[in-house]
């Protein structure tokens, strides 16, 4: 069995690609920080986790996800292997991601930037002044 779920923020913006050929497929990479439970001193408070997305969970990634923003995130471990240019092999661990939920408010970590929409704006507005008498059920 590979399952893996963590809930963390993303470390920077999510980094969104293209594949090539006839139907490219949108691939958004990113790496999210995960505090730990138990923390000592001297060591890191924090385990830094790749992940990797394809399709349409890429792109309502590359739309919704902004570094600081808090993702939950379940898949699987997937290893790999590439050259890097001095023509050392360097070894990859990846979460790729099969489900993920989005964790926190609208501007959850304090930013004051816009999110990104295929909408053109935020899709969901808020109603201040509501007549509880005009609603269809009591």
């Amino acid at each position: 069995m590979n399952v893996v779920i963590i809930k963390g923020r993303l470390t920077k913006d999510p980094d969104i690609r293209e594949t090539q050929g006839n139907n490219p497929l949108k691939v958004a990479r990113f790496s999210v920080a995960v505090n730990r439970r138990f923390k000592r001193e001297g060591e890191p408070d924090a385990d830094f986790f790749n992940v990797v997305a394809f399709g349409k969970s890429a792109e309502t990634i590359e739309n919704y996800m902004h570094k600081g923003n808090e993702i939950a995130v379940r898949g699987h471990l997937q290893t790999g292997s590439y050259q890097n240019k001095e023509g050392q092999t360097v070894r990859t661990t990846d979460i790729v991601l099969e489900e993920f939920d989005f964790c926190g408010g609208k501007n959850d970590n304090g930013s004051t930037g816009t999110k990104k929409t295929s909408f053109g704006g935020n899709p969901f507005q808020r109603v201040d002044d509501v007549n509880d008498e005009e609603l269809p059920f009591n």
